[in-house]
């Protein structure tokens, strides 16, 4: 078992910067792809940027240039820089880890959510 824990988010103006950060723990053999995904009121949950063990990521195309995320393998940590923040951002922000195990068996593991809200 893996168990995710993110700290940061809160509530920024518009422009503004936040940083949310998660750390994995457990059970870990190896974990492929680190991201984050967020999820708005009364929206389905969304990509927002990933990142593999070996350096590559992606980004939704709305948050590419205002976004960057970074990975430490060795510490099993993600994060996420968000600048230049809109109010179309606030949305309730998932740690995710793309998981195998030392039997080569797949697990998804998700965070429990930090909240990130963009008002004036």
């Amino acid at each position: 078992q893996v168990q995710l824990v993110e700290s940061g988010g809160g509530l920024v103006q518009p422009g503004g910067s936040l940083r949310v950060s998660c750390a994995a723990s457990g059970n870990i053999f190896r974990i492929d792809v680190m991201g984050w995904y967020r999820q708005a009121p009364g929206k389905q949950r969304e990509l927002v940027a990933t990142a593999t063990s070996t350096g590559s990521t992606n980004y939704a195309d709305s948050v590419k240039g205002r976004f960057t995320i970074s990975r430490d393998n060795a510490k099993n940590t993600v994060s996420l820089q968000m600048n230049n923040l809109k109010p179309e951002d606030t949305a309730v922000y998932y740690c995710n880890a793309d998981s195998t195990t030392a039997t080569m068996r797949r697990i998804v593991y998700w965070g429990q959510g930090t909240q990130v809200s963009v008002s004036s």
